[in-house]
């Protein structure tokens, strides 16, 4: 059974944000992440809101695919929200002994939940689920292109980091099936005490490391087969160029983070935390 992990996965489509230049959705996945957390009014968290249903129906790709990438920060989520939840002081709407719960502190624990899981479900919308790994290495080259005025190793980095995205879930899919075979040899790693635990995750991980260090080697002579010597001199069969939707999209982000650093200021007091 393939790794439930959705990191390092992308789902072909042809859709509108499919179709979006991977630049665009780099810097809007930023953009969007930054305004997300920087949000105080529900009025404006409801807009995010609003904006990410609507790309999630424009994408066409499943909830459930989309929920997946929420699962790994799911304790991370929980963790903030019952902080916020039992440590902000207010309006006592239930107390059990020393424990209270006050309306400000649900209300700012449901707003913390709601901008961790927008977060999250856009930076998948643009980064993983409809962006190929090739796709972003391109993007992030191009973005980190004026680096090269100071000998950076842009091509290099960007390469890099594509090779990494691309093995992610192949290493996730290769360490499922280690641990189906381990456990089949007879392998405990899910009890005992935390030292009887570590030694049983030795056999996962020796196997885990041998098998990825073949691939690089293998990798490795496979690009120097093909004569690759880096971004010298290196070209391009798609040329990454802006659109009209690729504009309109920007125009909006950009419209989005005004709105949290210019219009959330003036807004007349409603919820705000």
């Amino acid at each position: 059974m393939k790794s439930r992990s959705m990191l390092g996965r992308s789902v072909p489509g042809t859709s509108l944000i499919h179709r979006l230049d991977a630049r665009v959705k780099f810097i809007g996945a930023i953009v969007l992440m930054v305004a997300t957390l920087s949000a105080r009014d529900v009025r404006i968290l409801a807009v995010f809101l609003l904006w990410t249903i609507t790309v999630m129906l424009i994408s066409r790709i499943k909830l459930k695919l989309i929920m997946r990438s929420v699962r790994p920060l799911l304790f991370i989520i929980i963790f903030a929200t019952l902080l916020h939840l039992f440590t902000v002081e207010g309006h006592v709407i239930l107390q059990l002994g020393t424990i209270k719960v006050t309306r400000e502190g649900l209300i700012s624990g449901g707003m913390t939940a709601l901008r961790l899981v927008l977060m999250v479900v856009n930076t998948s919308l643009f980064l993983t689920l409809t962006t190929t790994p090739l796709a972003i290495a391109d993007a992030l080259e191009s973005l980190l292109s004026p680096l090269r005025h100071l000998r950076f190793p842009v091509h290099e980095f960007a390469m890099m980091m594509s090779i990494a995205l691309r093995f992610v879930p192949t290493l996730l899919d290769e360490a499922d099936k280690i641990m189906k075979a381990q456990s089949s040899r007879g392998a405990d790693y899910d009890t005992g005490g935390p030292l009887r635990r570590i030694r049983g995750l030795v056999s996962i991980l020796v196997p885990l490391f041998i098998s990825s260090f073949r691939r690089a080697d293998d990798l490795a002579v496979a690009m120097e087969a093909r004569c690759y010597r880096g971004g010298v001199a290196r070209t391009r069969l798609h040329t990454l160029k802006l659109s009209v939707i690729d504009v309109i999209f920007s125009v909006i982000l950009i419209i989005m983070l005004l709105l949290v650093i210019v219009v959330e200021p003036y807004l007349p007091p409603l919820i705000a935390v």
